[in-house]
C-alpha cells in the first residue's frame, strides 16, 4: 500500500502546485474525543476517551473558494473499555481534505490514512497504573473519512471534524467489527503564506 500511496500523494502535490494560486502552511494541535464504532464496538459498550493530536499542514489554494489541505498528524485515539481500562492507539495520520471556503469559514471533507505507531491497553486501579503492549493485535494501517468545519482569522485558525473509521482495526484472525471514530478539535497557526 505504501508503494502506491506515496507516489500518488506526490503526484497530487505536483499537480496542485502547478495550478495553485497560493500555498500556505503551519502547525496545528488539539483535542481528540475518541471512541470505537461498529457492531462489536457498540456491543462492548465502549465510551469516549479524551486524547490529543499535533502536527502540520499545507494549504494549496486553487481559487478564492476551493483549496486542498494535506496534513501530517501524530494522532492518539482509542476508547475507554471500562472505568479503569482504556485503549491507546497512536497513529501517524495523513488527512487529505478538500476545502470549500466561504469568507473566513470553510467546510472540508476527504480521506484519512493512518499508520499505527503504537497500541497499548492502560489500566489504573486503586492508584496503581499498568500498561500492556497490544500492537500485535491491531492492523498496521487505518482508513477513515473526514468531514468538518473551520475558520481562519489572520494567522490563527480553528477546526472541528469527525473522522469516520472505514476499516476494521483489530487483527486477531476473527472478524471484529470495530473501527475508530474520532471528534477532533484543533487550533492552528500559519507559519508561511496567506
Amino acid at each position: 500500500m505504501k508503494r502506491i500511496f506515496l507516489p500518488a500523494v506526490m503526484m497530487v502535490f505536483l499537480a496542485a502546485g502547478a495550478h495553485a494560486q497560493g500555498i500556505s502552511g503551519g502547525l496545528k494541535a488539539g483535542l481528540n474525543l475518541a471512541n470505537g464504532i461498529g457492531k462489536d464496538a457498540k456491543d462492548a459498550e465502549l465510551s469516549m476517551r479524551v486524547a490529543y493530536h499535533f502536527g502540520g499542514y499545507l494549504n494549496v489554494a486553487f481559487s478564492d473558494v476551493l483549496s486542498f489541505q494535506p496534513e501530517l498528524l501524530y494522532n492518539s485515539v482509542g476508547p475507554k473499555m471500562d472505568e479503569d481500562l482504556s485503549l491507546h492507539l497512536n497513529y501517524l495520520s495523513v488527512p487529505l481534505n478538500l476545502m470549500y471556503n466561504i469568507g473566513n469559514f470553510n467546510i472540508h471533507a476527504g480521506p484519512q490514512f493512518g499508520f499505527l505507531m503504537s497500541a497499548k491497553a492502560k489500566a489504573d486501579v486503586e492508584g496503581q497504573s499498568a500498561e500492556v503492549d497490544m500492537k500485535e493485535f491491531f492492523k498496521s494501517t487505518d482508513f477513515g473519512v473526514n468531514i468538518g468545519v473551520g475558520a481562519a482569522f489572520g494567522k490563527l485558525n480553528a477546526s472541528a471534524r469527525y473522522t469516520i473509521g472505514m476499516s476494521k482495526i483489530w487483527d486477531t484472525g476473527e472478524d471484529v467489527d470495530a473501527k475508530n471514530g474520532v471528534i477532533q478539535i484543533s487550533l492552528g497557526y500559519t507559519l508561511f503564506g496567506q
